[in-house]
């Protein structure tokens, strides 16, 4: 009998303004057989601004920054719920795609994503 296909995880990536750390999270993820991710930002004139929908689409909710983490727990405490919610600590210092902010998302992703 052949195995299952395994379901994606879905990874929720968040920072500030959702144009350059959290979007580059999620295009790493495009056509991966393991995970689905989408982004959103904190900000209100973020590209695409968090709401409790995505909150509850997400397994698990990756922020860039500490802040982001107390914003989200501030505003979707209920839908945060047990709900991981990982800091990887990427400073908002990177431009979209920048190798080397592709580097650090993977290295800090590895320990929580073993199918990356």
């Amino acid at each position: 009998m052949p195995a299952l296909p395994i379901e994606p995880r879905q990874l929720l990536f968040i920072c500030s303004q959702n144009r350059w750390r959290s979007l580059t999270a999620e295009r790493l993820f495009d056509e991966h057989p393991h995970y689905e991710a989408r982004s959103a930002g904190t900000e209100p004139g973020a590209r695409v601004r968090v709401t409790a929908g995505h909150l509850g689409w997400a397994d698990v909710v990756f922020v860039m920054e500490r802040r982001h983490a107390d914003i989200l727990r501030e505003k979707f405490g209920a839908e945060l719920a047990g709900k991981p919610v990982v800091n990887l600590r990427i400073p908002d210092k990177f431009q979209f795609l920048a190798p080397l902010l592709v580097e650090l998302l993977r290295e800090r992703l590895q320990e929580h994503l073993p199918q990356l």
